[in-house]
């Protein structure tokens, strides 16, 4: 299933429009469980950024979780870093209009190159690394481009069902990842590698969420795959199976998942 035409479908939708732009942010905040799940370990890592604090968001994307971290702490300097250099001249344009250019930026750029050193307290990369074929090579460069006593909050499928496949060999439901997801163990040995401490990695998307990911992912891209003419449909659709969807990310959220389909880690460079 190609994803990246529908994410460019839905970014011309809003591209001239700050309260669409708005708009869309908002939906997908409530929308998608990630979001959800982002937002919980957030507000766990705030305290330790109160005052003046230089963060990345790797792999920005849309710009939605650099919205979201820009209305957090207004003292903080955020810099989203993304492959696609349509997305990067997008959000540029938006923050400026919006009036957070002074303290939000964006960049065009490739991850497993990065050369920033101990520049970033916080490092945000939501849905990124099943994208990368690379990805020890990228903790790496995360792990050198932070400063000492960051912290890093990575969001991704896991193994366990990840992007919709059954197994290693399945076809993943996004057909640009380049994983179907990782173990609890692989990736926190990766991160180990690369010199992270203090790394925990959680499972999200259990059965409540991975319902919720049927209906407000999955079932509506299937939908905009056919024809595009299903846009019309999707606030109708939504209307109706929100409320569910809602409920099932609340269960989602406040469980302790043994398993699920999604995984969200945090590890910390400590200070040497």
């Amino acid at each position: 299933m190609k994803y990246d035409p529908v994410k460019k479908s839905l970014g011309r939708l809003i591209k001239d429009s700050l309260f669409l732009r708005k708009l869309f942010y908002f939906l997908l905040d409530i929308l998608l469980l990630r979001a959800w799940h982002v937002r919980k370990i957030l507000r766990k890592v705030i305290p330790h950024f109160q005052g003046k604090a230089s963060v990345l968001d790797a792999g920005s994307g849309f710009g939605q979780y650099t919205w979201r971290l820009s209305r957090m702490n207004r003292q903080w300097t955020i810099t989203g870093i993304d492959i696609d250099k349509e997305h990067v001249a997008d959000c540029n344009d938006f923050f400026r209009r919006a009036g957070l250019s002074e303290r939000v930026s964006f960049t065009a750029g490739d991850l497993t190159t990065l050369k920033d050193t101990d520049l970033y307290d916080l490092v945000l990369s939501v849905d990124v690394m099943e994208h990368i074929k690379e990805d020890e090579k990228v903790f790496s460069n995360l792990f050198l481009a932070m400063k000492n006593g960051g912290i890093l909050i990575i969001s991704t499928p896991s193994d366990k069902g990840g992007s919709d496949a059954d197994n290693e060999n399945s076809e993943s439901f996004i057909e640009e990842h380049v994983r179907n997801g990782y173990s609890t163990g692989e990736i926190t040995g990766k991160l180990e590698k690369a010199g992270f401490s203090d790394v925990k990695a959680s499972y999200t998307y259990g059965i409540p969420g991975n319902l919720s990911w049927k209906l407000s992912m999955k079932y509506p891209i299937l939908m905009l795959n056919r024809s595009r003419l299903f846009f019309i449909l999707l606030p109708f659709y939504y209307c109706i199976s929100f409320p569910f969807s809602a409920i099932l990310n609340t269960f989602d959220v406040c469980i302790d998942h043994k398993s699920g389909t999604g995984l969200i880690v945090t590890a910390r460079k400590n200070p040497k």
